[in-house]
């Protein structure tokens, strides 16, 4: 009898295995909202032509088509910036430090949270190009070998940029493609068509799922998610340190590392739980990203809030407690100045719509999530901006005083930089697996056979 039932087991579990596989597969496939996708993909490529226009006036004309001048020099160009790599944060969370801790509720989110990162990680770093005005040199930002034997200038934060944006490119990507290594495999066998076969077969790299190869997978795969993992802490301690490394007012806090690192990963979880709630409602996947994941990302998000309302609430106290007159009226300016409306743009979106997900009923409700989610985006934005132009537009002299106004070509920039970010996202949705089949398959079976292990360890004990 016990043997029927084991058998019984086995059999639901290979059928549910291939069912999730088959579900997964069938998307790029068939692909179900055939006639959505087509219409959100001509208006992310009116984007990329925004963009594409916008950068070739730029060109054309030098960065003083913008709104930067002295004392705000910097602008949307470096606030987009901080926003992209913010939000890149969340995929490598979810996938490389979840991926160590065990945590098989990643699997289910992971594919497309690393698509975000991506793309994210590139839109950000075509920001600092951008804003060189003699971008044809950006390259003199590395140290390559050269007759005349110069080298970059390292106390640079474009440097610093360099270096920082690149390696978390080069790793986010390695891991992203390690990953999906597998279902490209059966997407190359499962594919009916001979351009579908050949073209996943070349990118399975003669995958065959033999032991061997599952080995020397899974020594990959986690020492890209150790290497990755800190970078999510570097790379935004490394940007934090673009601003507390001088001496401006407002940007002299001890908090900025760890405030940006939870600031980022805050906005990022954000993004996250959208694009979730989105691909679920859009392809049916109720059974794969469950309410269950919604409920953690909810948690996430809520603790990632709160962690960074600390750093609001710090960043006050060290002004105050400090007693400099520069750090005083900074704060005052951010409070009642001339852009308090971001300042409190800010703490309003992000934290008043937060404080729904203490209650379970409601982190489950997708549409209430998406909101909370959507706040929390705009409201990080409005951080960035204002952390910027608030510090900026009075310097120590009161002849540098200066207002700042985004131009046009600055936000049309931006708008384009949307293009940049959803077009190579929905061509990943529209082609390859955007949730890892072999994951969920290994997770279930794993689950089934702890199950098993404590009954089975419960019934000797008794």
């Amino acid at each position: 009898m016990a043997q029927e039932t084991q058998g019984a087991e086995g059999t639901q579990r290979l059928e549910r295995g291939e069912h999730i596989t088959r579900e997964i597969t069938r998307i790029p496939q068939r692909f179900p909202p055939e006639r959505v996708w087509l219409v959100c993909f001509a208006a992310s490529l009116c984007l990329l032509a925004l963009f594409a226009v916008s950068a070739f006036v730029l060109f054309r004309n030098g960065v003083g088509m913008w709104g930067n001048n002295i004392p705000v020099n910097w602008g949307l160009a470096i606030s987009n910036y901080i926003f992209f790599v913010g939000i890149g944060h969340a995929g490598t969370l979810i996938s490389a430090m979840l991926l160590i801790l065990n945590e098989h509720w990643r699997n289910a989110l992971n594919r497309f949270a690393e698509a975000m990162t991506l793309v994210a990680v590139i839109c950000a770093g075509l920001y600092p190009i951008l804003h060189l005005g003699r971008y044809w040199r950006f390259y003199w930002m590395a140290p390559y070998p050269n007759t005349m034997d110069l080298w970059p200038q390292f106390k640079s934060p474009l440097t610093w940029d360099f270096f920082a944006v690149l390696t978390y490119l080069i790793v986010s990507l390695l891991f992203w493609y390690i990953g999906i290594v597998p279902d490209l495999a059966t997407m190359r066998d499962r594919s009916k068509k001979r351009r579908g076969q050949v073209l996943y077969g070349i990118f399975a790299l003669g995958w065959r799922g033999s032991a061997r190869h599952w080995q020397r997978w899974n020594q990959a795969y986690r020492v890209t998610a150790a290497i990755a993992v800190p970078l999510v802490v570097s790379v935004h301690s490394e940007i934090s340190l673009l601003f507390a490394a001088g001496p401006i007012a407002g940007w002299t806090s001890t908090v900025f590392p760890p405030y940006f690192v939870m600031g980022a990963a805050f906005s990022g979880f954000a993004v996250v739980s959208m694009i979730a709630i989105v691909l679920r409602h859009a392809f049916g996947l109720h059974d794969v990203v469950t309410d269950r994941h919604l409920d953690l990302l909810a948690k996430l998000l809520l603790a990632c809030g709160l962690m960074t309302s600390f750093g609001y609430v710090a960043e006050a106290f060290d002004a105050l407690y400090s007693g400099e007159d520069y750090d005083v009226q900074t704060l005052v300016d951010r409070l009642s100045g001339q852009y308090a409306w971001s300042y409190w743009g800010a703490v309003i979106l992000n934290f008043v719509p937060l404080q729904l997900l203490w209650w379970k009923a409601v982190r489950q409700k997708p549409v209430v999530l998406f909101v909370v989610g959507g706040c929390v985006v705009v409201g990080m934005w409005l951080e960035r901006y204002m952390l910027l132009v608030t510090t900026l537009y009075r310097d120590y002299l009161v002849s540098s005083y200066g207002e700042y106004h985004a131009s046009f070509w600055e936000w049309s920039l931006f708008a384009g930089m949307l293009g940049v970010f959803f077009t190579p996202f929905l061509l990943f949705v529209r082609y390859l697996p955007m949730i890892s089949a072999f994951e969920i398959k290994e997770a279930l079976f794993e689950d089934r056979g702890e199950r098993k292990g404590k009954a089975g360890g419960a019934s000797v004990h008794a």
